[in-house]
């Protein structure tokens, strides 16, 4: 299993995982199994059912709705990886996850093969706690190659290697919502690269993006993800947003995840990025389906982008 190594954890909220908050990992059974009976009794027929238990707010994992619902890994490092090599000439080999929470981007590069590793910072350690035992463990001795740090995303990484490619995903540098704030991670990161080294974001935006609203999707796993746009402040940018999920029992997990974001514009953060030493700065769009209206998983590097209602893009800033 992998290590998790405890470093200076901030008390003052900055650099938290905000897309994985607090909550309490499963606790493992420690009941003994009841004893084997001497006169083994006629086993009775199972009935025949492919599908598994139907997910209800009582039964269901948090975390585990999270990764279905918001998470692509397996795309995600596959992508970066290709980009990387495309511009570079060589393959990036060590990725560095901030604001890491489970681990699951971390967790997936170093399942890559054996000469990936990689690195999470995130100070909660109870997303932490459960991303070893639900995707690290799993690993078996690769795991081995993943290291978490109970630390601010802004620390120097530990111990001294640089990254290839650092990730902020699920708009988590969004907790950052002054300036300076925001400049000083963006700066920290640029340092920390290697001489090669790219930094990934994502960020979300359009008209729709300001506007009080609910949202829901179907997941196929059995459940139904609720993104809730609750506040905006127009002068501070101040962003309150929520995700619920919804069973078929009529169950809910209400607020099951809290943000207290600042909702930066894209133009901010490429100005940010390249005050702060990054080379360049490149924002990367995903295509249209061919049904008109939703996209096709394939994203292209856009000078312009597309004004569309509501939009997520990765901004991808070169040292």
């Amino acid at each position: 299993m992998a290590e998790r190594t405890n470093q200076s954890t901030s008390s003052d909220g900055k650099g938290r995982g905000t897309s994985k908050p607090e909550i309490k990992s499963p606790t493992k059974s420690t009941t003994k199994p009841p004893a084997k009976s001497k006169a083994k009794p006629k086993a009775k027929p199972k009935a025949k059912s492919d599908a598994p238990p139907a997910l209800t707010a009582a039964t269901a994992d948090k975390y585990q709705l999270y990764q279905w619902s918001v998470q692509s890994p397996d795309n995600d490092v596959a992508w970066f990886a290709r980009v990387y090599k495309r511009r570079r000439g060589q393959q990036a080999l060590h990725l560095r996850e901030d604001f890491c929470g489970t681990g699951v981007l971390a967790a997936t590069w170093v399942a890559r093969g054996p000469q990936y590793t990689a690195d999470g910072y995130d100070i909660d350690p109870e997303p932490i706690d459960w991303g070893l035992d639900h995707n690290v463990d799993p690993l078996g001795d690769d795991g081995e190659r993943v290291h978490f740090y109970l630390d601010d995303a802004r620390a120097r990484s530990q111990p001294r290697r640089k990254p290839d490619i650092r990730a902020a995903l699920n708009f988590s540098y969004w907790i950052f919502q002054e300036r300076t704030e925001l400049l000083d991670y963006f700066r920290k990161a640029y340092r920390d690269l290697n001489a090669d080294g790219l930094f990934v974001l994502d960020t979300y935006g359009g008209p729709e993006a300001y506007h009080e609203l609910e949202e829901a999707r179907e997941i196929e796993q059995g459940f139904t993800y609720v993104w809730e746009q609750a506040s905006y402040q127009p002068v501070t940018g101040n962003y309150r947003t929520y995700i619920h999920f919804r069973f078929p029992d009529g169950s809910e997990m209400k607020r099951a995840f809290r943000y207290n974001w600042r909702l930066w514009t894209l133009p901010e953060l490429c100005d940010l990025l390249t005050e702060a030493g990054f080379s360049q700065v490149e924002t990367y769009w995903e295509g249209t389906a061919e049904n008109g209206t939703d996209g096709n998983g394939v994203y292209r590097r856009s000078p312009k982008g597309e004004n569309c209602l509501a939009w997520v893009t990765y901004v991808m800033a070169w040292k």
